[in-house]
Parts: C-alpha cells; structure tokens; sequence
C-alpha cells in the first residue's frame, strides 16, 4: 500500500520524474565522456602541434571541418566524396553480404545441427575454413568473379557466415531432450516441430551468431576496400594513407568505429525484441 501511495506521489509530480530519469541516465553517459575527454588531453600532449608524426585532435578538427566534418554528403564526382557517402557505399556491400550470409547461414545451421551424418561430415571443413583471414579469400573472389564490388561482398559473406553456421548448430543441439519427447507424444509435424519448438529454441544462439557476423562484415569490408578500390571507407582511409593525409584517416577511424557500434547495438536490440524473456 506504502509503495502504490509512494508511486503515485511520484508519477504526479513531472519533474520529479525528470529530474530521477536524468538521474540514471547521467550514470551511464558521465563516466564515458569522462574518459573520452582524459584520452584526448592525453593524445593533444603526446602530439602537440607542430610535432612529427600523429597529429593531435586539434590539428585533426582544423584540418578535416572542411568539408569532411560539415559537409559529409559533398560529391565532386569519381571517389572525391564526402565520408558520409564512402559509408553509405560500404554499407550496401555488408548489407548485401551479410543478408546472404544469414540466409545460407541459419539454414546450413540448422541442417547440421539436425542431422548428425552431416554434422560429422561437414564440422570438420567448417572448422578450417573458418580459421582463413578474410583477405586471404579475395585473390580467390576476384579470380571468379572478375569484378571488384562481387568480390569485396563474397568476402563479406565467407567472413561472417562462419559464427552464424556454427551457433546456429549449437543452438540446435542444445535443444532440450524433454522438448523433443513432448513433440513426438504430441506428434507434432516437422513443420510445427520447427516452428513451435526448434527455431524459438535456437533463436538466441541465432543472434549470437549475428552479432559476431555484423562485427566481422564491418572488419571484412574495411580490409578488402583497401585493395579493390573504388568509393567505400575502406578505400578512402587506403587513399588517405597513399596521399599522407593522416587526419583524414583518424577522423575516417572514427566513422568507423561509431558506425560498427551502431551495427552492433541494431542486431542487439532486434534481439532483445525476437527473443523470448525467458531466454535472455
């Protein structure tokens, strides 16, 4: 009865309410930007202005403001664009690589994880093909393809098809015994059996797997951009190197970090919306 009384007293008064939400909030936010700011005095004494080697933030915003930080979006036509477009280019190439790998994926997952002939034959080559650095693939992806821009996404795909294959299978295994008793007293259909108990089972292995993938594209596009050219972040930090513009390469890492966050917490919150509460 206290605590009701006590919630309504509180739920009545707004800024109360406020002043409690920035409350918890500021927990979260101060302790990060606390960091942030002792990394970056930090970096400005270690690289001073005028000194050789890495510049400093200062020098960093003074020479990237214009246009890379105001005008992301700029397009002066061929690779000459804002780093705004560079991602949203590289974005296309995960985005259609890591879709196919969630299909071819998940799928080869749950075969293997239901069939046990396939499992012994197939978790072996998985194994070791798993273990290959992503670069190491795209001399084999420009060979059969011929083209750039298939070839950087056959490396995103053999990248992160790997964590989805095999936590998809364990997922799989990992299905209860006592579910499977109840599906064959109740005779249940293989169809019914997939989607009332295999796949709701297996769903938060699915996403693991996911999320690693996500992580690996971000990495596996990065990489091979540098060397099949073209627009894409990848290829502009390569560009900036060649022309020794390294504060467009520390502001270009910066992108890359934020929007490898972003892809990150976008699979974590589709998570936290498929899978079920008990199972979190």
């Amino acid at each position: 009865m206290t605590a009701r009384t006590e919630y309504r007293l509180s739920s009545n008064n707004p800024q109360k309410l406020i002043g409690t939400f920035f409350q918890k909030k500021l927990k979260h936010i101060v302790p990060p930007l606390l960091a942030l700011a002792a990394f970056m005095i930090l970096w400005q004494i270690l690289c001073p202005p005028g000194s050789k080697g890495l510049p400093g933030p200062i020098q960093v915003l003074r020479e990237t403001w214009n246009p890379y930080i105001i005008n992301p979006f700029f397009d002066n036509g061929g690779t000459d664009k804002g780093l705004a477009l560079q991602i949203f280019a590289s974005l296309q190439r995960v985005a259609i690589g890591f879709s196919l790998s969630t299909l071819v994926g998940i799928g080869l997952g749950i075969l293997i994880g239901t069939n046990q002939f396939t499992y012994r034959a197939l978790d072996p080559l998985f194994q070791v093909l798993r273990t290959i650095p992503p670069l190491a693939w795209l001399p084999i992806s420009l060979a059969a393809f011929q083209q750039s821009n298939p070839s950087a996404i056959f490396v995103i795909f053999i990248t992160s098809i790997w964590p989805i294959i095999i936590n998809t299978t364990v997922g799989v295994q990992q299905i209860p015994q006592d579910y499977r008793n109840v599906a064959r007293v109740l005779r249940l259909s293989k169809q019914k059996y997939f989607f009332k108990i295999l796949f709701p089972a297996a769903v938060p292995y699915i996403f693991t797997g996911l999320r690693i993938g996500i992580g690996l594209s971000w990495l596996a596009i990065v990489a091979a951009e540098m060397l099949v050219g073209g627009v894409g972040i990848g290829f502009f930090i390569w560009d900036a190197y060649n022309n020794s513009l390294l504060s467009q390469i520390i502001l270009a890492l910066v992108y890359v970090g934020i929007v490898g966050l972003l892809l990150d917490r976008l699979v974590g919150f589709v998570a936290s919306k498929v899978v079920p509460e008990e199972q979190k």
